[in-house]
């Protein structure tokens, strides 16, 4: 049986394409849980970001101390971030996470959500892998429970809270620490269902 796919081409057109917008509309500080997971860290650690976009949680990470490794999928994007840091920033899909107990955290917001379902599995369980043992997992999606396309063609998983726990239950052992239902935004305008989740490599 062939792999699925691990990433959808006509969401990663849009980032390439969009990505002075997308970044430019993105500078309105961190991500609103980043502080409360670098809290349950020691400074000094490492840290792997997927999907770091524009760059300005990987600013704060370094700023308060973290050995940051930002990473994102779309070279474009990835432009716009080095320009921010001042220092490269790897391009790399999720599919290409083949790290084993390299690092002592993953940070993945607003980023996994792209990922196809039938893929997300094996995506978390490449992240579970590449952290260290205790190591800190947090991640945010949209919600809805029925995967589909949003107005500008990108691909959501749009998990349910019990799809989102199924899917890391079969990716490896983790310690759930927090998993946390609430209402949004995003680039395009609209409120809708979120979920966040804190993970600990068991």
């Amino acid at each position: 049986m062939p792999k699925p796919d691990s990433f959808d081409p006509a969401t990663l057109a849009f980032y390439a394409h969009e990505a002075p917008v997308y970044v430019a509309r993105g500078t309105d500080g961190a991500s609103r849980h980043l502080e409360l997971f670098l809290d349950r860290l020691t400074p000094g650690c490492r840290i792997l970001e997927l999907g770091c976009g524009g760059g300005r949680d990987a600013a704060l990470m370094i700023s308060r101390g973290f050995d940051v490794d930002p990473t994102d999928g779309v070279p474009e994007i990835a432009a716009k971030a080095e320009a921010l840091l001042g220092s490269p920033v790897r391009i790399m899909r999720f599919d290409a996470l083949n790290a084993v107990a390299a690092y002592d955290a993953v940070w993945a917001s607003a980023s996994l959500l792209h990922v196809p379902r039938a893929a997300l599995t094996d995506i978390l369980t490449r992240i579970w892998r590449a952290l260290k043992p205790g190591g800190w997992h947090e991640a945010s999606y949209k919600g809805g429970g029925h995967e589909g396309r949003d107005m500008f063609d990108r691909y959501y998983n749009y998990l349910s809270r019990a799809q989102l726990e199924a899917h890391y239950e079969a990716a490896g052992p983790w310690e759930t620490v927090r998993l946390e239902e609430g209402i949004g935004g995003g680039y395009d305008g609209k409120q809708g269902p979120w979920l966040s989740i804190t993970v600990r490599k068991c």
